[in-house]
């Protein structure tokens, strides 16, 4: 076959998308990517949790057959880069099967936090591995060794499947000394000395005492922190108010309403310093508080001033993220099939992105038509966000279309959309049209946030480049990738299991 037909008939695409579409398959391990980086097992328009878990269930297995280091590697980058976990446990639970070395190896960072071990725990049985064998066992005794006090506060809840108790019968750790060993016996349920954990004995007491002088007492004592206290008393104003000024940014943002709820916010220096934390960019960085989360507060929380706090932090969370150079096209998909959280997390995003470019780009807004955002680089991202709406069909190709009849030259294009095209020019078709007639080292940038297993463009196009899911990571990629860096797979290949972790 000579090269010009090869290159013909990968041009063609070989599938349906799920709205019945032509559309391309992109290699297993791209797919596989894709899945731990977007599925969270949710309905999606296009698909029900269902159907989402039966086509994650076959990639895990077919990735753990074809290539269980990758995979492993995978795993990893999803749970700690992509900020995901139910995915990469439910592939953690499939490789403990497949390589126990393997799985050895990167248990430690995929299981991070003890609600990871119980859901792990919890899908290992689903799955029918039961308690997962000697390998599993000893990982899990492992991870038990590390057990604090505060784990042991936060996470022993009964909930659903397994919790810290159950963890310890199913792996039989070995205290490391009196004080884990006091801990064990608090965890099982048996008598115990309680002086030996003095923050468990401060939560116990907390429990019994019954005014606000003697419970912020207990909680000073212990140092016990909000997420402990909240579960064990139901804290009045004074005691609210004492908790704000222990809580991590993130836990605060998360408490808005309730504090607003509980008058807190009626006094003047309890409101300045929550505007102040929420807008300390240093904070912001350590914190890792994705911009979209900033987002999600906003449309929650009631009180105007925290509104405008929350909209200058969305602004605030980008200003670490790397510039863009060179002239950029951004295309939101503003299609029926992207309403609700995707299209304001793909409007905060895009947004974010027109301002990162500093007035070097164009934005445009598509369905079936094209239109132009309209952007300002001086109004608020949240502000300008909040009035994009979803409606109408996808004609991916329609945006591209217009940038070659308008003539306009751009270095990239990048593409916020769930994919599901249904009716127009299809998108590869009108990129080659473009790059033939206007700019031929154009590089496209698909970013992804749906879980439906088809794409837009072949695989051997390597001047478009695909990033799935949401996180702080995405403009950073799309910035490095323009610098010479490779794709999002080749990221992933890249990791050392025995440097990195």
């Amino acid at each position: 076959m000579s090269q010009a037909k090869d290159i013909f008939q990968q041009a063609i695409p070989q599938m349906l998308n799920r709205a019945v579409y032509p559309a391309y398959e992109r290699n297993l391990r791209e797919r596989y990517l894709q899945t731990l980086l977007t599925n969270t097992l949710g309905n999606r328009v296009y698909a029900n949790n269902r159907e989402l878990l039966i086509e994650a269930t076959v990639l895990h297995q077919e990735m753990s057959e074809l290539d269980p280091e990758f995979m492993a590697k995978a795993l990893v980058f999803a749970r700690n880069q992509g900020y995901m976990r139910i995915q990469p446990l439910y592939g953690l639970a499939i490789l403990s099967k497949v390589s126990p070395q393997l799985f050895a190896r990167i248990f430690a960072q995929v299981v991070r936090i003890p609600s990871d071990l119980t859901e792990f725990l919890t899908i290992l049985e689903s799955i029918g591995r039961g308690q997962g064998g000697r390998a599993v066992k000893r990982q899990v005794a492992l991870f038990l060794n590390r057990t604090s006090e505060y784990w042991a506060l936060k996470y022993n809840g009964r909930g659903r499947g397994f919790n810290l108790s159950d963890a310890i019968v199913t792996s039989h750790p070995i205290p490391i000394d009196v004080k884990q060993q006091a801990l064990f016996r608090y965890l099982r349920g048996h008598e115990t000395n309680l002086a030996l954990i003095p923050q468990i004995e401060a939560m116990e007491k907390l429990k019994k005492v019954t005014t606000d002088k003697d419970r912020i007492k207990q909680i000073q004592k212990g140092k016990l922190p909000y997420e402990i206290v909240t579960s064990v008393i139901t804290p009045t104003p004074k005691v609210w108010t004492h908790l704000l000024y222990q809580m991590p940014v993130f836990a605060l943002l998360r408490h808005l309403n309730t504090l607003h709820r509980h008058d807190v916010l009626d006094h003047p220096e309890h409101l300045q310093y929550i505007q102040q934390r929420l807008t300390d960019v240093e904070a912001l960085r350590k914190a890792k508080i994705l911009p979209f989360q900033f987002a999600k507060a906003y449309n929650e929380v009631k009180h105007p001033e925290l509104r405008d706090t929350l909209s200058e932090a969305v602004d605030l969370s980008f200003d670490n993220l790397p510039d863009l150079p060179g002239r950029t096209a951004i295309f939101l998909d503003i299609s029926g099939s992207m309403n609700g959280e995707y299209l304001q997390t793909g409007a905060v995003f895009a947004y974010a992105l027109y301002k990162k470019a500093k007035g070097n780009s164009l934005f445009w807004l598509f369905n079936t038509t094209v239109h132009d955002a309209k952007p300002s680089r001086r109004d608020s991202i949240m502000g300008q966000a909040r009035q994009v709406k979803a409606y109408g069909g996808t004609n991916t190709g329609a945006p591209v279309k217009q940038l070659t009849d308008i003539k306009e030259k751009v270095d990239q294009i990048i593409m916020i959309t769930d994919e599901q095209q249904n009716t127009g020019s299809a998108f590869y078709s009108e990129l080659q049209k473009y790059r033939q007639k206007i700019n031929p080292h154009t590089k496209a940038f698909i970013v992804d946030i749906a879980p439906y297993q088809t794409a837009m463009v072949p695989p051997k196009d390597r001047q478009t480049f695909y990033i799935y899911g949401w996180s702080d990571t995405v403009l950073s990629f799309i910035s490095q990738t323009l610098k010479g860096f490779h794709h999002m797979q080749h990221e992933v290949e890249q990791i050392d299991l025995e440097k990195d972790l």
